[in-house]
């Protein structure tokens, strides 16, 4: 197993510097693809504004149409998310707005499961809205194998997480370093190469930087929750195999960190969704208990995990009239 990962490695990662833009819009062209931008926002103000001034100004202007649409879903903000958005160019859509049959659930998955019935990309970038000093190599880089190389179905970015405010000189390409992705590292990594050694070759399995092709998403189900990322990569695996998946160094990523507690709710879910994946006849109890300390001393909190999951959207009748219209 570990020379198919290493093969793998050769084969399937990539620098963003691999691919000039003027190739990919040649490559964009000859092959007809459209591509959409989706980015989940939730009370991320301070933040979506600056992403999608960039993604307009450098891969959506005359001189580089590169992306052809771009969406922010708002799945209930209590900020301006919404406002910054649309006044910086985005078409922004509530998450309620979409498929109101089905009510909608709280968590990222969900936003990203009905953002295929408002977008009309044949391949769906995902970023998410908290990053700063964004830069459009983030959707340049994930984009570039799959208008290039027809097999790669599903491209990961991975790049450095420093956990400061900023990148250290010495931390911040600097794997054993001071990293954010903690989660990654302690959960899904070790999951990752116990029952799927071959995504051991993913840097950042838990990244929320990646772009699919849509033919592949309308086949996967979605977890609602923060086991998205890691059901999607674990179920693509089984459904179009190693070879058709990738990932493309994009450089440093620098995003709002979360505290210990909602980690511990994060890696939860992410252990819910592999054993979904594992053994579905044999679940585990499907809540985790924290302890804050107040005023007479440490306190229990019992939280539900995130166990939710939407069906393939290729499924659903409203997504099979859309598709015939």
């Amino acid at each position: 197993m570990l020379e198919e990962v290493e093969r793998w490695l050769t084969r399937r990662s990539w620098s963003v510097s691999d691919r000039r833009t003027d190739l990919l819009l040649d490559a964009k062209a000859g092959r007809g693809s459209r591509i959409s931008v989706v980015l989940p926002a939730l009370d991320e103000q301070a933040t979506v504004g600056a992403i999608v001034s960039t993604i307009r100004r450098e891969l959506m202007s005359p001189a580089v149409p590169l992306v052809d649409e771009l969406v922010v879903i708002d799945s209930g903000s209590r900020d301006r998310t919404a406002e910054v958005a649309a006044a910086a160019g985005a078409r922004v859509v509530h998450r309620d707005a979409i498929l109101p049959r089905i009510p909608a659930l709280p968590g990222k998955g969900e936003v990203l499961w009905r953002s295929l019935l408002v977008t009309g990309g044949d391949i769906v970038c995902f970023v998410d809205a908290d990053l700063r000093e964004f830069s459009a190599d983030f959707v340049r880089g994930i984009v570039g194998p799959l208008l290039t190389d027809p097999d790669v179905q599903f491209v990961k970015a991975m790049y450095d997480r420093p956990l400061g405010e900023v990148a250290d000189e010495d931390h911040g390409g600097d794997p054993g370093g001071d990293q954010g992705g903690r989660v990654t590292e302690l959960v899904a990594r070790p999951l990752l190469n116990l029952h799927w050694p071959q995504l051991a070759g993913f840097v950042q399995p838990l990244g929320g930087e990646y772009a699919v092709r849509r033919s592949l998403l309308e086949q996967l189900p979605f977890p609602v929750g923060y086991g998205v990322e890691l059901g999607l990569l674990v179920d693509a695996l089984h459904t179009v195999g190693l070879d058709a998946l990738a990932q493309v160094d994009v450089g440093v990523r620098k995003h709002r960190h979360q505290d210990s507690r909602a980690l511990g709710r994060m890696a939860a879910a992410i252990y819910r969704t592999a054993q979904l994946r594992l053994a579905r006849g044999h679940l585990v109890r499907p809540r985790l208990t924290q302890f804050e300390r107040g005023p007479g001393g440490f306190e229990p909190h019992t939280r539900p995990v995130d166990t939710e999951e939407r069906p393939p959207m290729g499924n659903l009748a409203e997504y099979q009239a859309r598709r015939v219209a």
